[in-house]
């Protein structure tokens, strides 16, 4: 039975998620000190797959889809996320512009599912894209437009595997995150290969330390294993309407922890272009529960 309303253990629960995946992308900034990006992305999800897969059922779903979500989710998202942290625009920034998957994944949707785009998600995008064009226009130095563009291609992977996903309702997500994490391995190490070079990955292995190490085991242990065993569990219990909301707070604890640990400035501007790019995922989330809600009053 869904509850209607979170206990307050549930929602520290919620809370400790958000954490984890928000200051993640300032263990995702420590582990490219000495790891090239994409051979630290084929790291992290070689560790989420071994050996949690030997002792997780493969979920009962098609090979093609797992396939699909994988590559999707670990050369499209991750690859290009991690590439773009290596250089090219902080680990605040990017927790915030990543969180565009949202509106990416309502194109898709309306793409190759036909769903129909509603006036407010109109406004929505509207909001989001002038908090990315402030960016843009008023940058620091913490993000180049090439850093942005990466991180926009992330946001695009991740949406592309959220359609993925909603072909398996039901399914149970830690399993399927950790059977797809095999087949995100095989393109990152090709892509490494290629673009890096084996001198590279032989010398950013050399050269890891504990921090680093520590950086992909809580790639796998803290963002996987944690946070969708956790998120699952809670989405299994409560609404969607009531759980989805506090994946608003991820950009939050990713900007915050940026600055506290890598003392990543935050000037008037850079607040001002978080608060229209949240204002536009608030909007999208937030307004068919309010909007339901009157209808049923």
């Amino acid at each position: 039975m869904q509850h209607t309303a979170l206990t307050p253990r549930h929602a520290l629960l919620a809370l400790a998620v958000m954490a984890v995946w928000g200051s993640n992308f300032v263990v995702i900034r420590i582990g490219l000190d000495h790891l090239p990006p994409l051979l630290f992305a084929a790291l992290r999800f070689s560790v989420a797959f071994l050996p949690v897969a030997l002792f997780l059922p493969r979920p009962a779903v098609p090979w093609r889809n797992l396939a699909a979500y994988g590559v999707l989710i670990g050369a499209g998202q991750f690859g290009m996320l991690f590439l773009a942290i290596s250089a090219h625009i902080s680990p605040g920034l990017a927790s915030l512009v990543v969180q565009t998957q949202a509106f990416f994944t309502i194109g898709l949707a309306m793409r190759f599912s036909g769903e129909r785009v509603r006036g407010f998600q109109w406004v929505a995008l509207c909001l989001a894209a002038a908090g990315i064009g402030l960016i843009v226009w008023r940058t620091d130095g913490s993000a180049t437009p090439l850093g942005i563009g990466l991180v926009l291609l992330a946001a695009l992977g991740w949406a592309g595997g959220n359609l993925v996903a909603r072909q398996t309702p039901g399914v149970n997500m830690l399993a399927y995150v950790v059977w797809a994490s095999g087949f995100s391995v095989p393109p990152l190490i090709l892509l490494s290969l290629v673009f890096e070079g084996w001198p590279a990955i032989r010398t950013g292995l050399a050269h890891a330390d504990a921090a680093t190490w520590a950086a992909v085991a809580w790639q796998a242990v803290g963002n996987t294993m944690f946070g969708y065993a956790v998120w699952g569990w809670l989405l299994a219990r409560y609404p969607t309407a009531i759980i989805a909301p506090m994946s608003l707070l991820v950009p939050v604890f990713g900007m915050g922890a940026s600055a506290f640990f890598l003392h990543e400035s935050l000037p008037a501007w850079k607040l001002a272009a978080a608060a229209l790019v949240m204002a536009g995922l608030a909007l999208n989330t937030l307004w068919p529960r309010f909007s339901s809600r009157g209808k049923a009053g």
